[in-house]
């Protein structure tokens, strides 16, 4: 439908006071911008678009059923992260490839003038703990979008096609909008339909996934996190464009890591960060966060912040009675 058209369409809706109409006749209209590259503009409807939602009584259904106001309350978490890139510890080389990304999506105009487009599909790999999730916040912030982070609970139904219906109106709802569509322990969703254990509805969600994810525009980047990326199947493998493995911190990573939280926290620690950091080598970054706040409370208690040393003592060997028994079964 010609542009033209589309604007009597919506103004003919809104004079009939014909919610759905009207609500279809927008989504053409932006598709039409972002198909010509005005993407600034298309933004701009999307946003307006979606800040009108509250006010409608009858919104329009998806396929799969319920809503795009359903779909936003029940199916996700809309959040608008503040935590930046530059306040994660980072491998050098993990830093410069989401770089990378983030600049071609600062200047996907540049790059769709030369027919490219900017990568948008990330995997995030490793065992828990060690900054998945947040990674994918630092990096909706740095993009200056919000994060859409899928809610399985509510996304994975009991009936014959439902979780595939549901998964297509979150991403129906995710294209009216730049944003960071996250998908914690992605393995959940995508599994390797080659597994005989699995069910044949596990197998039509993963197919159902990937047509999907194809489908999603460049200015949706998916992140998808896994603790087991080798449950992950092939295809979905192939999907992702950039794929980083966070593991475990090193030594010299905890001592960045443990330094950063003293400052934030205003705590002496009472020891070298260094230090620190080789008596908490083998934990994640969760864990040593952890650690680092519950000494910091008991300063504070205590009154000790200029000097916490006895507090991370005891807390040390505290964690030490902790971990034991799980050193001794191992």
């Amino acid at each position: 439908m010609a542009q033209a058209d589309t604007l009597v369409e919506m103004v003919k809706a809104a004079s009939n006071g014909d919610q759905q109409s009207f609500r279809s006749a927008a989504e053409s209209l932006i598709k039409e911008e972002r198909a010509k590259g005005h993407r600034i503009l298309a933004d701009r409807l999307a946003k307006s678009l979606q800040q009108s939602t509250i006010k409608f009584s009858s919104p329009r259904q998806f396929a799969g059923g319920g809503s795009i106001v359903s779909a936003h309350k029940d199916l996700i978490f809309e959040t608008y992260p503040e935590r930046t890139l530059d306040s994660i510890v980072l491998a050098t080389k993990v830093r410069d490839q989401l770089n990378e990304v983030i600049e071609e999506q600062h200047r996907t105009e540049l790059l769709h003038s030369h027919n490219m487009r900017p990568r948008h599909r990330i995997l995030l790999a490793g065992p828990p703990g060690n900054g998945k999730t947040t990674l994918a916040e630092a990096i909706a912030h740095e993009l200056m979008v919000p994060l859409i982070a899928v809610r399985y609970e509510n996304v994975i139904g009991s009936y014959l096609g439902e979780t595939s219906g549901r998964l297509k109106s979150l991403i129906d709802y995710a294209k009216t909008q730049r944003c960071v569509l996250f998908f914690d322990e992605f393995e959940t969703l995508g599994k390797e339909r080659g597994d005989t254990h699995e069910t044949g509805e596990i197998k039509r969600v993963v197919s159902s996934l990937l047509l999907q994810m194809d489908e999603l525009p460049d200015y949706v980047v998916i992140i998808a996190a896994s603790n087991h990326p080798e449950l992950l199947d092939r295809a979905v493998w192939r999907r992702f464009q950039v794929r980083i493995e966070l593991s475990m911190p090193t030594r010299a990573q905890l001592t960045q890591f443990i330094t950063t939280l003293g400052s934030r926290l205003n705590v002496n620690f009472g020891f070298a960060p260094e230090t620190i950091a080789k008596r908490l080598l083998g934990l994640n970054f969760a864990e040593v966060e952890e650690f680092c706040l519950s000494v910091a409370r008991r300063a504070i208690l205590d009154q000790r912040t200029g000097d916490a040393k006895a507090v991370t003592l005891t807390k040390l060997d505290q964690l030490n009675d902790r971990l034991k028994p799980f050193s001794q079964e191992i």
